[in-house]
């Protein structure tokens, strides 16, 4: 092989001569010597985004449908099933997806999905409305991504509906004590998957719900198969047959689960709802006017007694907030809440917001009052909303959203569980959005509540399904602990729901009115209660699992076509 010499004595070679080759530098000055232009760039980028949303869209505009559906499926609309059609109509439209694109599926799901079921916080403002969508979003746009994932293994449905389970337990708890609402169990408080409850609680109903949902894709994707594959056609109709008959046999399953409502003592109640001036963000109204309706209220309940058109209850539950100055400090509200429980003789249980520890807190407590004592044992919500009753990072967001400052002291969390003697019976106090957390609850129970009491006050969010969403969650609590709960609501809707979910009595919204009621109390524990968080977290590590199982079975695969 000849080498080329490095200089050639006929003529310069191209790289020696000025200005030649693509590599030569231009000259100073030069049209060469400018940058270059960055717009084509910018242009071909734009249209490669352009070209993927069109792309996508058919499938986001899908997986947007499915999540208007699943937000159906909640009350105030209580289209359960739609919730179990909305899992499968999530996982069919992952199937086959990539990561990113599962990813984003999952947010063309999600935030539909969380802007119709939180619809009711335009109350306080729209963009309340769509930042907490958006957020809460986020997290299906992770189980999303996850889905993928566990979709390329065998049995995925059971994979994938621990992954609802595993994203449920996460949003439960994270950021600032999490936010449940929205969880699959939660529209599913009167359908044959409510009685699970009772086994594994919540945690178990979503499981229950999304397990049918994945089976039941699963079903249409066999089925779908065996159409276009006439070879396989009988064993792609029996494995469909198969996933259908075990979504079935899932939803099923919760009417074997014995629901138990034997009591051992009961308790007569009276409930009082007030009612407020106005509906809305400001519904407090002028000062005291709340305090007052719920003394009239009182005091006209003390006279049927003596009347004799009703029988004497043993209690009286008044809501959150019933007091809307702090009896301790005020001592007008001091005197109208004794005269109120003298008048009607009995132990009443008081919601007030009182002052806290320092200058900066205060304290959202349930008080028993009794007629002849007065003040006595209380307790102090152990969960408050982040931006609803304290300011995460006040020094720093309210510089940036000066509507925070409307409130103006942080609420004090307190530090032990409602369990409180009111007259003869033991029952457990539960403040407004606390019915939502799972151990809350729980260890209400497990500290010896025979009942729970469910103090809330949802005037800024009347007529907006926001009350019927709560009272759902009544009615799992009920069937998970085998207790009977009673909502007592500031302006509606107070109920009283039966250990076996059933709503006995509730009342209108935005009317003062009484319930009267005889309750069963009960001592004994479900399977639920005894087993704690124990299944919640054993299904979220199966959905984690599961997706590392998958992405180390990729790497394998990858690998063995490399190494051949």
């Amino acid at each position: 092989m000849r080498l080329r010499p490095e200089t050639d004595p006929v003529a310069p070679t191209a790289e020696l001569q000025p200005g030649a080759g693509v590599d030569a530098p231009p000259a100073p000055g030069t049209e060469a010597s400018r940058p270059a232009d960055p717009a084509p760039a910018r242009a071909t980028r734009r249209a490669r985004l352009t070209a993927a949303a069109r792309k996508a869209a058919p499938s986001s505009a899908v997986a947007a449908v499915f999540g208007l559906a699943m937000a159906a499926s909640f009350p105030p609309y209580g289209v359960w099933p739609l919730s179990v059609l909305a899992v499968a109509g999530l996982a069919l439209v992952l199937r086959g997806r990539t990561v990113r694109q599962g990813a984003w599926l999952g947010f063309a799901f999600g935030f539909p999905f969380f802007l119709w079921l939180l619809v009711w916080l335009r109350s306080v403002t729209w963009i309340a409305v769509v930042v907490l969508s958006g957020v809460e979003a986020c997290y299906l746009v992770l189980m999303a991504g996850l889905m993928v994932c566990a979709q390329r293994l065998r049995w995925w449905p059971v994979w994938c509906a621990s992954l609802w389970v595993t994203q449920e337990l996460v949003r439960d708890r994270l950021p600032f004590g999490g936010f449940s609402w929205g969880r699959l169990a939660f529209a599913n408080t009167g359908s044959p998957f409510t009685p699970l409850a009772a086994l594994g609680g919540a945690p178990l109903v979503s499981f229950a719900v999304a397990l049918s949902g994945t089976l039941l894709a699963a079903a249409a994707l066999a089925g779908h198969r065996a159409w276009r594959e006439d070879r396989r056609t009988l064993r792609g109709a029996l494995r469909g047959a198969a996933a259908l008959a075990m979504s079935a046999a899932v939803l099923c399953a919760g009417l074997l689960v014995p629901v138990h409502t034997n009591a051992v003592g009961h308790v007569r109640i009276a409930v009082v709802q007030g009612n407020v001036q106005q509906p809305g963000l400001h519904f407090l109204g002028r000062p005291m006017k709340i305090l007052d309706n719920h003394v009239q209220a009182t005091l006209r309940l003390a006279a049927d007694i003596r009347s004799g058109k009703v029988q004497k209850p043993d209690l009286v539950l008044w809501p959150e907030n019933s007091s809307d100055l702090d009896p301790f400090t005020n001592p007008a509200a001091y005197d109208k809440i004794t005269e109120a429980v003298q008048a009607v003789g009995v132990p009443v249980l008081v919601g007030a917001l009182v002052d806290g520890p320092d200058a900066t807190h205060v304290q959202n407590e349930g008080i028993v009052w009794d007629p002849v004592t007065g003040p006595g044992a209380h307790y102090t919500k152990q969960h408050p909303v982040p931006f609803g009753e304290y300011v995460p990072f006040r020094k720093e967001l309210t510089k940036v959203v000066s509507q925070l400052n409307e409130i103006p002291r942080d609420f004090y969390p307190g530090k032990g569980t409602g369990v409180m003697q009111i007259g003869p019976a033991r029952l457990g106090d539960v403040i407004c959005f606390e019915v939502a957390y799972d151990g809350i609850v729980r260890d209400t129970v497990n500290a010896g509540a025979r009942a729970i009491v469910v103090q809330t006050n949802n005037a800024t969010y009347g007529r907006t399904g926001q009350p019927e969403q709560q009272l759902a969650m009544s009615r799992l609590r009920a069937i998970e602990h085998g207790r009977t709960v009673v909502t007592a609501a500031t302006s509606g809707i107070s109920a009283v729901v039966a250990p076996d979910g059933r709503i006995l009595q509730h009342s209108k919204e935005f009317t003062q009115q009484v319930l009267t009621a005889d309750i069963p109390l009960r001592d004994q524990k479900t399977v639920a209660d005894r087993v704690g968080a124990a299944p919640e977290w054993v299904l979220a590590m199966v959905g984690i699992l599961s997706c590392a199982a998958a992405v180390a079975l990729g790497r394998r695969d990858r690998t063995r076509r490399v190494t051949r």
